[in-house]
């Protein structure tokens, strides 16, 4: 088995760079330094902390120009999406900076008998493992939080960008963290896993795919350590009767687009009731039709490759699937004959249960139409699957569709006419299939904390 990994370019074809595997004695030796670069930086002040994470962000804001070439180049995004995801971070890192002394804070309460101090204390070292369609965000989504909570952290990004590991290393060295306070090892997905059952090793946060991820939590949850999980998702967005059909479609568009449609989040399965089904779907199906599919770096691109082969070739499997399996195509669905891993914008309607596109995730530009009889229909479909990490609604009735989404719709998150990604001030994360757990909003500083009690009995 080879121990290098070479980047590809999936606009090009063309090879980017080759990286070298570091080995599992490295891997643990890198452990062994987080660890011991922990038994310091968790004794450094809160406050401390959170000015080097506004450091970062200043280093994030100087670097973007390279930032956003690496993600254009090694997975495809396109320009401006990529120029959103670096201001996202850097607004992240300044948030949590803001908000870290207050939420980590002492509290003092009573009990009978005396008083006590409720203290949120750092356990250790904290290793991610995180995919590749947001190869900055995914990053310091988790490890600002951890780093200014007092943690220290391990990363193993995804083989397609190590490019982008490799530059986020240096950016929180340049911002002035300690060595080894944060490091991306290159290392494959098997080193990843036996680091797990290190000692060193405290905790665990996944983004990725819900049978990895249950494999990694099962691992975990044998040695009694915590896990952080965030698996995705089949995202349904419901068109109700009294639905704006206009901003509707924008929207939706939009939602299922974004990324190259490589994202946990984005819109997927459109349940539109049959009041509205024909004109949703005619001016989806034109509005679809019309977006340009080309150079991620052209101002005029709309869509750009996915980010591998091996993933283009396992969404049109999945779409194929679906269509052998009764679904119908609206438009697109076919492999491009061109240089680069392009999948056009597709639809396909007559979608049901038991077809990849009504079950499972489509990481990809391909929308799922389906139709329901009325708004309780549309709302039983919406919660008909194994996944709940985002959704949205359109109505026109504001306060009856926030009703709903806070009484009835099953997931972590919920936009309401319109579409939104994560937010530096609100939590993100999912349940059932989609997985556990929360970061931003605050809610990130604590997920690895100790929570500790310190009882002081009362003396005569």
């Amino acid at each position: 088995m080879s121990n290098s990994i070479v980047t590809i370019n999936p606009f090009t074809e063309k090879k980017l760079k080759e990286y070298t595997l570091m080995t599992h004695k490295e891997a643990k030796d890198a452990v062994v330094n987080s660890n011991q670069c922990f038994d310091e930086w968790k004794l450094v002040p809160v406050s401390e902390r959170a000015k080097l994470a506004k450091a970062l962000a200043k280093v994030i804001e100087e670097n973007s120009d390279e930032l956003v070439e690496l993600m254009v180049e090694e997975m495809g995004k396109v320009k401006s999406q990529g120029e959103q995801e670096v201001a996202l971070c850097a607004n992240i890192c300044k948030y949590t900076a803001d908000i870290a002394e207050k939420e980590l804070a002492n509290e003092n309460r009573d009990y009978d008998g005396g008083k006590a101090i409720i203290t949120y204390q750092p356990i250790g070292v904290i290793l991610g493992i995180q995919p590749w369609n947001f190869p900055l965000y995914q990053v310091i989504r988790y490890s600002i939080s951890n780093l200014v909570a007092g943690n220290t952290t391990v990363m193993k990004h995804a083989s397609n960008v190590f490019g982008m590991a490799k530059k986020i290393q240096s950016l929180f060295e340049q911002a002035g963290f300690p060595k080894y306070a944060y490091q991306s090892l290159l290392i494959d997905g098997k080193t990843a896993s036996k680091l797990i059952s290190h000692d060193g090793i405290k905790g665990v946060t996944f983004t990725g795919s819900d049978a990895i991820g249950k494999q990694v939590a099962e691992n975990a949850a044998k040695r009694s350590k915590k896990t952080v999980m965030e698996l995705g998702s089949n995202d349904a967005y419901i068109v109700l009767d009294d639905a704006d059909i206009p901003l509707a479609i924008e929207t939706c568009v939009t939602g299922r687009i974004v990324n190259n449609g490589q994202t946990c989040v984005a819109a997927k399965r459109f349940i539109i009731t049959e009041k509205n089904y024909d004109q949703f779907k005619a001016g989806f199906k034109k509005a679809m039709m019309q977006l340009k599919m080309g150079d991620p770096n052209a101002k005029d691109t709309d869509l750009g490759p996915m980010a591998r082969k091996d993933l283009q070739e396992k969404l049109h499997e999945q779409v194929t699937e679906s269509i052998a399996a009764g679904a119908t195509v609206v438009c697109g669905c076919e492999m491009p004959d061109r240089k680069g891993f392009f999948y056009p914008a597709s639809i396909l309607e007559n979608v049901t249960p038991n077809m990849p596109a009504y079950d499972d995730e489509l990481f990809g530009p391909v929308a799922a139409l389906i139709k329901a009889k009325d708004n309780d229909d549309a709302m039983r479909i919406a919660n008909d699957s194994r996944y709940g990490l985002g959704g949205g609604i359109f109505s026109k009735d504001e306060a009856s569709a926030t009703e709903l989404a806070v009484k009835h719709f099953d997931t972590g998150m919920v936009n309401i006419n319109g579409f939104a990604l994560s937010q530096p001030n609100l939590p993100f994360g999912g349940v059932k299939s989609s997985g556990y757990g929360r970061e931003h909003g605050g809610f990130g500083l604590k997920e690895f904390m100790n929570i500790k009690s310190v009882m002081v009995a009362q003396t005569k």
